[in-house]
């Protein structure tokens, strides 16, 4: 699975993003993996944003770090391989690089957070969130 992430840039706080994260799956539905996205700020450890996984062609359970509830939203577009993560109220803090990860298990809940969990990741995008 190769994971293409884009949608990154400079913006104000309070302003919105999109991210986006394209999968090429090939042997692999799309649809039947577990995808999220993390995030790495300059010399800190690469943590957990949101997760999506797959219950049916339409329907799908999400998951959000605590510091992101409320003001991101995952979605997924089964039909175009493609992950998506809006960024509302955009925060100096949010400021890292966004990477996007995929999962070919099935996880229980308490396992979306964990970096170990996940067999595939994007290159990264870098979202900048200027005061």
């Amino acid at each position: 699975v190769q994971l293409q992430a884009s949608g990154g840039g400079l913006v104000q706080a309070g302003e919105s993003l999109r991210l986006s994260c394209a999968a090429a799956a090939s042997g692999r539905a799309f649809s039947s993996l577990v995808m999220a996205w993390f995030r790495q700020a300059p010399e800190k450890e690469r943590y957990f944003v949101a997760a999506i996984n797959y219950i049916s062609w339409t329907d799908s359970s999400s998951y959000y770090a605590d510091s992101v509830k409320g003001r991101f939203t995952i979605s997924r577009d089964n039909a175009k391989n493609t992950v998506y993560l809006q960024m509302n109220s955009l925060k100096p803090e949010d400021t890292a690089v966004y990477y996007c990860a995929a999962s070919q298990r099935r996880l229980p809940s308490g396992s979306y957070y964990h970096i170990q969990s996940y067999d595939y990741w994007g290159q990264g995008t870098q979202v900048t969130v200027s005061s």
